[in-house]
């Protein structure tokens, strides 16, 4: 590996973070809206080539902390939207596309046929994207849908290294459920000033809670509840797995700003994730798996029935049962019987991103956006990953693989209830997906 360097790379990634946020609350926001992504951009090409952990660790941060140092920037400044800011983490996995170049035969090869399907799909939809709007626009709107296919089929690439870079994605999604879900409970309390800016200057407190102590959603340092919560599904999933010393106060914390997010799909999600993950370990681990979640039941329980956060946690649980108040359910309904015909008979698609932002049914925008001729490959690539994940006993003594294997089982189903393959949730989903592929080919070569 080329990462046994005498340099840190981790004290530019922490620099990078540091001057942004000096230049975020210094009031700095029309520089930082140009100097943000080019450097973020300019460092991930640096770390691309010479420091492989540090590009994959700088780019899950700048999935993470963007929108937040976005805010800042605008409350400090002047609110601007669209941002490009938010471009940031997207041209950092963009890079990737290297690696798909510098690998076409391994794509094209059984073990990465998932990745090339994916890539078709949604290759086919930039193409009707850019005759139905403009390449400018396809541009944009396709970075949110390719970036997890190429940045995580450059993970794929790195499978002789698959201990290593095991061990790197747990330490960062251990530390990012501490971090982001310490936020999140402050967020809930205090409603820093910055997001209630930011929920406002939107328009989306209709959707998001009211911009005041403990009347938001909860969606921590990220920029809508559901991204939120499908990476705390990952995380807390890790965490089983972790030998972690940090392991238990990021639970607490992970657990309860989950909660606190209102997304009931991401709640369900991290349940079928634990099921899967229950039946995929040997007993001893199952033993272990049993005594985490008692100890952060004792943890989490009473926090999560006192007044400050009692409220808001019991009215989503109730709503679970009580389908009739249920106004999100109703309107997720009222979708699917509007648009669920014409999605079916979508064959060539609209294009991508003609869906538009927060759409509540991941599947219907995967067909209106796609159509049928480039939903059928990214489903079928989608298929050949569980084929392969399942097929498989690697998670019989790695337990690593056993949660991923979870994460991406757990994360699927809720497309039902949003746009978890796009974005944010879209990286976590084929990363993960990516790990599991890795820990095949490491352990059948290894044999």
């Amino acid at each position: 590996m080329k990462n046994k360097q005498p340099v840190d790379p981790s004290k530019y990634i922490i620099g990078f973070f540091l001057f942004s946020l000096l230049l975020a609350i210094g009031g700095l926001g029309k520089i930082l809206n140009l100097l943000f992504p080019a450097g973020a951009l300019g460092l991930a090409w640096i770390f691309y080539k010479k420091y492989p952990l540090a590009y994959v660790t700088f780019t899950w941060w700048l999935l993470f902390l963007t929108p937040f140092i976005r805010r800042l920037s605008d409350y400090n400044g002047s609110f601007t939207d669209p941002s490009p800011m938010l471009l940031a983490p997207f041209l950092a996995t963009i890079i990737s596309l290297v690696s798909v170049y510098q690998n076409i035969p391994l794509m094209l090869s059984s073990a990465g046929l998932p990745f090339f399907l994916a890539f078709i799909g949604i290759g086919y939809g930039y193409l009707i994207s850019i005759v139905k709007t403009s390449p400018v626009t396809a541009t944009i709107a396709v970075l949110t849908w390719i970036s997890p296919i190429t940045y995580s089929f450059h993970v794929f690439t790195c499978w002789r290294d698959y201990p290593i870079y095991k061990k790197n994605t747990e330490r960062i999604f251990v530390w990012c459920v501490l971090v982001t879900g310490c936020y999140g409970v402050y967020q809930y309390l205090v409603a820093p000033e910055w997001d209630k800016y930011w929920l406002i200057q939107t328009g989306l407190f209709t959707s998001m809670g009211s911009p005041e102590p403990m009347g938001m959603r909860v969606w921590s340092t990220m920029h809508s509840p559901l991204p939120f919560a499908t990476t705390m599904i990952g995380g807390l999933i890790i965490l089983f797995v972790s030998r972690s010393p940090i392991r238990l106060p990021a639970s607490g914390v992970g657990y309860l700003s989950i909660l606190l997010t209102s997304v009931r799909t991401s709640w369900l999600g991290w349940f079928v994730s634990f099921v899967i993950l229950s039946v995929s370990v040997k007993s001893t681990h199952q033993v272990r798996l049993i005594m985490t979640v008692f100890s952060m039941a004792i943890l989490v329980v009473p926090l999560a029935t006192v007044p400050p956060f009692a409220e808001m946690i019991s009215a989503r649980i109730e709503s679970l049962t009580n389908v009739e108040d249920d106004h999100s359910l109703n309107d997720r309904q009222d979708l699917y019987q509007r648009t669920l015909k014409q999605a079916l008979g979508t064959i060539i698609g609209n294009g991508i991103g003609s869906s538009g932002p927060g759409f509540d049914s991941g599947v219907l925008d995967l067909l209106l956006s796609l159509g049928w001729l480039g939903f059928l490959p990214y489903i079928a690539g989608i298929a050949f990953i569980f084929m392969s994940v399942y097929m498989g006993n690697e998670s019989s003594f790695d337990p690593f693989v056993a949660a991923c294997r979870a994460i991406i089982s757990g994360i699927f189903p809720m497309l039902l209830g949003g746009s978890v393959m796009v974005s944010v949730s879209g990286v976590v989903f084929w990363y993960f997906a990516a790990l599991n592929l890795s820990a095949k080919m490491y352990y059948n070569r290894r044999n």
